[in-house]
């Protein structure tokens, strides 16, 4: 942080309860735009009162509609319950994992509070601290983003609500759908990568479904964590790198199935074949 390079930010917030919308300036910021937009901000909505959400959007821009009227401060967020109504809209079920320097590895299913394009704020059981670099899966695409921590505040009842930013803002990330749908399509391959003790191992896998950035394996037995890094290899066709999303849960029907993601696109070692749809009759 260099001290003096402070920055004005034009935010663009809204109350979940109403069409009231605002601009708001913040004056003497020093944190970058990106981090002050993966925070919750507190604002004033004439009708119903205090708020805290994320901003809609920002810029060190003035924009047309932006008042002169400063904010020298973030305000503090208020104390209350989390709403369970106009909220729901915002719970996005997730998958964190990654590194914490409190306790080593981990992993961790949980569910947005809240989100916009440049990040979401989660509770988290796990400590982690700001500056933390992490990998968020949306468990309805199964896509991942890596995050950094941002902002922390403990939770009434246990853990933190936990802050996360992208690198830059994917506004596609909290869709409901796949960026490329998979198709279950079927494939005997070779993955190779390192045990939970670093002795590298072999195996032979089949996918269950595969898509233009990644795919569902079944049958593997060594992997132990999301973040792990696999080399999958189909006879002739090729091989790539990926990094392991998630890991079905003993008991389910994904158990003993992994989700990866590509870390050589372009270089997958299958094609994805669609499916045609059929002509009514």
């Amino acid at each position: 942080m260099i001290s003096g390079a402070s920055r004005t930010y034009y935010l663009h917030v809204r109350c979940p309860y109403s069409d009231y919308e605002d601009w708001v300036t913040l004056t003497g910021q020093l944190d970058p735009i990106e981090q002050v937009l993966a925070a919750p901000f507190a604002f004033e909505c004439p009708t119903h009162g205090v708020q805290s959400e994320f901003p809609l959007e920002g810029s060190e821009a003035r924009p047309k509609y932006a008042p002169a009227r400063p904010v020298s401060a973030r305000p503090a967020a208020p104390k209350k319950k989390l709403r369970s109504g106009v909220r729901k809209l915002f719970h996005v079920p997730v998958f964190i994992y990654g590194w914490s320097s409190a306790i080593g590895s981990f992993h961790e299913d949980t569910t947005t509070v809240m989100f916009n394009s440049s990040g979401a704020l989660v509770r988290l059981l796990t400590p982690v601290a700001l500056g933390e670099k992490l990998f968020l899966v949306n468990k309805f695409t199964r896509e991942e983003q890596q995050v950094s921590v941002v902002f922390l505040e403990p939770h009434h009842q246990r853990g933190s609500n936990v802050g996360l930013a992208f690198k830059a803002p994917v506004p596609a990330f909290w869709r409901k759908t796949r960026r490329g749908p998979r198709a279950p399509q079927s494939y005997k391959v070779v993955v190779r990568g390192k045990d939970r003790n670093g002795n590298p191992f072999a195996q032979t896998s089949n996918t269950v479904d595969i898509s233009e950035d990644g795919a569902r394996l079944d049958g593997i037995a060594y992997l132990t964590a999301p973040g792990d890094v696999i080399e999958v290899k189909r006879r002739w066709h090729g091989k790539a790198r990926f990094r392991v999303a998630w890991i079905g849960q003993v008991g389910t029907f994904e158990s003993n199935q992994v989700g990866v993601s590509t870390l050589d696109p372009g270089r997958l070692p299958w094609r994805v074949k669609q499916e045609k749809a059929k002509p009514l009759k």
